[in-house]
């Protein structure tokens, strides 16, 4: 059953980005707007489900439900884009268009995931929530640095 709430989220996320496209700002790197649009597509997936996980992470961490934290970090570490099936030519598109830093970032956030997620196996609520904070901080410090066109207010004065 989709959840409604969730779905107009999403929506909202892919027509924020959508509209967003045209804001021109400077930053270290933009990687949306040079990646082919295959590509493009495949890390907007990717986005659109952290967010979602994330989301509901907060609410399942506030609950003490550590089967749901657990089950969603799994998810976020599981739908690193270099991991997915893509092509050669996608792959090869990704990495020659993104920088080293920024796919340092990206596999450290899925990697930091994997850690959430078994500090709610065991129940470990204080690292679950130093886990999760350091996530949320990397999510900002990646966008900021690399998506600046997508999310502009981090460059506004």
């Amino acid at each position: 059953m989709i959840n409604r709430s969730r779905l107009k989220k999403s929506m909202f996320f892919i027509f924020f980005c959508v509209s967003s496209l045209s804001t021109t700002v400077s930053a270290q790197e933009d990687i949306g707007s040079e990646l082919p649009i295959d590509v493009r597509v495949l890390l907007i997936q990717e986005m659109i489900a952290i967010l979602g996980s994330t989301q509901t992470i907060t609410d399942a961490m506030v609950r003490g439900e550590d089967e749901v934290v657990a089950r969603e970090a799994q998810q976020i570490h599981d739908s690193f884009i270099l991991a997915q099936e893509l092509t050669e030519e996608q792959q090869q598109a990704l990495i020659s268009t993104a920088s080293d830093e920024f796919l340092r970032k990206d596999e450290a956030l899925h990697k930091m995931s994997a850690t959430l997620a078994e500090a709610a196996r065991v129940g470990n609520k204080a690292e679950q929530r130093e886990i999760f904070s350091q996530m949320l901080n990397a999510c900002v410090a990646c966008h900021t640095d690399h998506a600046a066109k997508r999310f502009p207010a981090f460059h506004q004065e």
